[in-house]
């Protein structure tokens, strides 16, 4: 596909929120709690946050401009800006772990996800993101103000934001960097494949800031909505996945018990927010696969998504039954959910964001990437310097030590 003939997103509030709609979904308003509770609360959110200054602002930028660079899917993306080498297979990395994430997404999204892509980027992408990314974050405000007028919410809200460092250790901190891989869309070429939709006006590292804050404000008002409910009734917080798919709807039966209709309006609200978590982040995860066969093999774009569909649908099959008949088999100790879990969030997810930074820190010329963060010359970037440093040498090093401190090695 020529580079002329690729489509691009209407606006510059299109390009944020269609990047805003693949960083934000599921994994914070899912992911994020459970994550949190399980790593003992503030201290966690703390070393999340370094995390994503320090390993997803870069990255992500760094995403960005091999997307809008190469203007191609991030499955060809790296075929396109360096032709003849193996850096290809980080591209088909990208691809393979959204395929696998989308796949046992749709175990919590159910199995109405199946959309139409073929409208293209104007109509498609960018409309849907312009109307879900606000409503979803109305529903949000809204769930807060309930959840914290909830009795005894002061608890939830105390284990939210007073740290205990006591509790840091490496699988915190390994914690940590997955969930900022995941929360973030790091690694698995939503990304790359959204900026090949940028046009040149688009600021990379407004934009990259924008989405950091944007995904991080959410994952910290979910946390608002579930551990002062949690804690309102009793439940601990480390109750895993559990903790919003089985525990939650419970939760808003015991709290509003004396109003029944507040908790059946409480529930149908949760529901249609995981509803519109799951869409934004299926969109996003859909669109790198869809587009990857679109564009390597000449698929039509319709085709293509139920293709993907298809095979999502079987992975999820799989990871449905792993949570109920198929629960004795397990592997390492984890059952198929769990696993593809653990190996997208807290292996593929940083192994491809470590590879990113070393092509792009390392093997891109430094011209492309003042470029593309400049828009052609047209912009400052006094902070260059400072993102290529980041880049080569911060991000690379603390994803590399996290790994080999899980380990156990040092």
């Amino acid at each position: 596909m020529q580079k002329s003939e690729r489509v691009n997103f209407g606006s510059k509030i299109g390009a944020v929120l269609a990047a805003a709609g693949s960083a934000v979904g599921l994994g914070n308003i899912w992911r994020f709690p459970y994550e949190t509770g399980n790593h003992g609360g503030a201290a966690f959110i703390l070393v999340y946050l370094a995390c994503v200054l320090m390993l997803g602002m870069p990255i992500m930028i760094a995403e960005f401009t091999v997307g809008r660079h190469s203007k191609a899917s991030t499955g060809r993306a790296y075929k396109v800006l360096a032709p003849g080498t193996h850096w290809k297979w980080l591209g088909y990395l990208g691809v393979l772990a959204g395929f696998l994430i989308l796949g046992y997404y749709s175990v919590v999204a159910g199995w109405t996800l199946e959309y139409i892509l073929e409208a293209g980027v104007n109509d498609g992408i960018e409309k849907s993101s312009k109307v879900l990314m606000p409503v979803l974050f109305i529903l949000i405000v809204v769930l807060v103000g309930c959840s914290l007028s909830l009795p005894n919410a002061e608890k939830g809200l105390e284990f939210l934001l007073k740290p205990d460092f006591s509790k840091v250790n490496g699988d915190v901190f390994l914690g940590a960097m997955g969930q900022a891989f995941f929360s973030l869309s790091l690694g698995m070429g939503c990304l790359s494949t959204y900026a090949s939709y940028f046009g040149k006006e688009t600021k990379l590292g407004n934009t990259a800031l924008s989405v950091g804050v944007i995904d991080t404000f959410v994952a910290v008002l979910a946390g608002l909505i579930i551990f002062p409910a949690a804690f309102s009734v009793g439940i601990q917080p480390d109750a895993g996945p559990s903790l919003i798919f089985i525990t939650l709807p419970n939760v808003f039966q015991q709290a509003f018990s004396g109003v029944p209709i507040l908790a059946y309006i409480f529930s149908v609200m949760f529901y249609v927010l995981l509803a519109l978590a799951a869409l934004t982040s299926t969109i996003s995860l859909h669109e790198v696969v869809t587009a990857f066969l679109h564009e390597e093999f000449n698929l039509t774009r319709g085709r293509a998504a139920r293709l993907v569909t298809f095979g999502c649908i079987i992975i999820g099959v799989i990871s449905s039954l792993s949570l109920g008949v198929m629960q004795k088999y397990t592997l390492f100790d984890k059952g198929f959910f769990d696993l593809l879990d653990f190996v997208t969030a807290k292996i593929m997810l940083p192994l491809g964001g470590l590879l990113v930074c070393i092509f792009v820190g390392w093997y891109l010329k430094r011209s492309v990437s003042y470029e593309e963060l400049t828009n052609g010359g047209k912009l400052k970037a006094g902070l260059f310097n400072l993102y290529i440093f980041l880049l080569r040498y911060v991000a690379p090093v603390a994803i590399i030590l996290i790994f080999i401190n899980e380990l156990g090695l040092i």
